[in-house]
C-alpha cells in the first residue's frame, strides 16, 4: 500500500539533507531516499566551505550550532605570484562576513544526525528509485528495500537531490530541459598529505602552473596541482609531486610528508534549465555542476534547498523557484569561470598563452590595488542573496 508524505527527497547529500532539515524544522513531512548505505554517504571525502550566506540560512532554521559550527573561520587569503606573497582580507572586504571550512562529509554527517534525532524518515540502500506521475495531481515514487520488497510513496512534491548522474533529472521528459555544458580544459591533482598546515589558505600562480595548499588540521594539508587532462598524475612518484609543489608554491623548504590520499578533479560546468518540471524540483548537482574555484558547489546546493523549502513552507513561490535559483547559479558560474581563468592563465607561459597570462596577472593585481574590485570579489566569496 502506498504511504503518503508532502515531499519525497531523492538523495542524502548536502542538498537533500539540508532540505530535509529545513522542512522538518517547520513541520513539513518528508521522506529521504538514498541509494547508498549510511557508511558510504557519511564517508565520502570532499573539501567544503560554508560561505557566510549559507551560514545565515542554517541559522534561520536553528542549525548553525549543531551543523555549521566548529570549522575554522576564514581569515586572510594568501596569493603568491611567481613566489611573491600578498595577503587579501576577504572577510573584512566583504563587510565582516567570514566563511567556515567544513568538509562536505562532516556537514552531511551532522545533517543526517540532526534529521534522525528529530525523528526524520531516512531510508538508505533504496534501490531502483523511480518517480512517476510528475505531471499529475499527486506524484509517486517507487523503490525496493534491501529485502527486495517494493514500496510506493505518494507526495505533493519530489525533490531531486541525487546529483549529476541521478535519476531525477532523467525522469523529466526529453525536450523539456535545455542543458549547457563547458569543459574548462584544466585538470586538478589533489593530494592529502601529512604536512604542516599553512598559516593562511594559500593559492599560487607561476609560469610552472597553478598550485594551492589548504589546512586539514594542524598537521595535515590538502594540496592542489594543475595538470594537463589526458595525463594521470596519480601515477607520479611522490618526489615528483613534492618537487612540483615546491616549484609552484615558491617554497624550496616545503617539507615532504606521507601522502595519504590522491584524487583528480574534473574542471567542468553544467547547467540544466528550468530546474523544475511538474512536481519535480531539481536541487544542487542534479541541476548544475560548477568548478571548485570559489567553493560554490555545496553552497549552491544549500541555497537551492533553502529557496525550495521556503516556497513549500510558505505555500507560495514554487513557480519562481527555477528562475530564482538559476539567477544565482549563472552568477556563480561566471564568478567561478572568471576566477579559474585568472589563476590558471596566469601560469600559461606558452607563446599562444602569453597574452592571456598578461591579462590574468592584471586581474590579480587589480584585487590588491582597487578596493571596489576587491570588494566585489569578497562579496561573491561570502555568498550573495538573490531576490525572487
Amino acid at each position: 500500500m502506498p504511504a503518503d508524505t508532502t515531499v519525497v527527497i531523492i538523495g542524502a547529500g548536502p542538498a537533500g539533507m539540508s532540505l530535509a532539515n529545513f522542512l522538518q524544522r517547520r513541520g513539513v513531512s518528508c521522506v529521504v531516499l538514498e541509494m547508498r548505505d549510511r557508511e558510504y554517504v557519511e564517508g565520502r571525502q570532499r573539501a567544503g566551505v560554508i560561505d557566510h550566506r549559507a551560514g545565515e540560512i542554517f541559522a534561520e532554521f536553528g542549525l548553525d550550532g549543531p551543523v555549521a559550527a566548529g570549522g575554522p573561520v576564514e581569515t586572510l587569503l594568501e596569493i603568491r605570484t611567481d613566489g611573491v606573497p600578498r595577503l587579501l582580507d576577504v572577510p573584512a572586504l566583504a563587510g565582516g562576513r567570514p566563511s567556515r571550512l567544513v568538509p562536505q562529509q562532516m556537514l552531511v554527517q551532522r545533517l543526517i544526525g540532526a534529521f534522525l534525532d528529530g525523528g526524520g524518515d531516512l531510508r538508505f540502500a533504496a534501490a531502483d528509485v523511480t518517480p512517476h506521475d510528475l505531471d499529475g495531481d499527486r506524484a509517486r515514487v517507487t523503490y525496493r528495500d534491501t529485502d527486495g520488497t517494493e514500496h510506493e510513496l505518494t507526495c505533493e512534491y519530489v525533490a531531486g537531490c541525487d546529483g549529476f548522474h541521478g535519476v531525477s533529472r532523467r525522469s523529466i521528459p526529453e525536450g523539456e530541459l535545455s542543458t549547457y555544458s563547458f569543459d574548462h580544459g584544466i585538470g586538478w591533482y589533489t593530494v592529502l598529505a601529512d604536512s604542516p598546515a599553512p598559516r593562511y589558505p594559500l593559492m599560487a600562480v607561476s609560469r610552472y602552473g597553478f598550485a594551492a595548499q589548504f589546512a586539514r588540521g594542524p598537521y595535515a594539508s590538502r594540496f592542489y596541482l594543475q595538470y594537463q587532462p589526458g595525463d594521470d598524475p596519480r601515477q607520479w612518484p611522490d618526489e615528483h609531486t613534492w618537487e612540483q609543489l615546491r616549484l609552484r608554491l615558491g617554497d624550496e623548504s616545503l617539507p615532504a610528508g606521507t601522502i595519504t590520499g590522491r584524487e583528480v578533479v574534473e574542471m567542468r560546468s553544467f547547467v540544466a534549465e528550468p530546474m523544475s518540471w511538474g512536481r519535480m524540483f531539481l536541487v544542487g548537482d542534479a541541476a548544475h555542476i560548477i568548478t571548485p574555484m570559489g567553493a560554490k558547489g555545496m553552497n549552491l546546493a544549500i541555497a537551492d534547498a533553502y529557496v525550495l523549502a521556503r516556497a513549500i513552507i510558505d505555500g507560495e513561490g514554487l513557480t519562481g523557484y527555477s528562475a530564482t535559483c538559476l539567477r544565482r547559479t549563472w552568477d556563480y558560474q561566471e564568478f567561478s569561470r572568471w576566477y579559474a581563468e585568472m589563476v590558471h592563465d596566469a601560469g600559461d607561459d606558452s607563446p599562444s598563452g602569453a597574452f592571456r597570462r598578461k591579462l590574468a596577472l592584471a586581474r590579480l593585481d587589480r584585487l590588491f590595488r582597487s578596493p571596489p574590485a576587491a570588494a566585489a570579489f569578497a562579496d561573491l566569496m561570502a555568498g550573495t542573496e538573490v531576490a525572487p
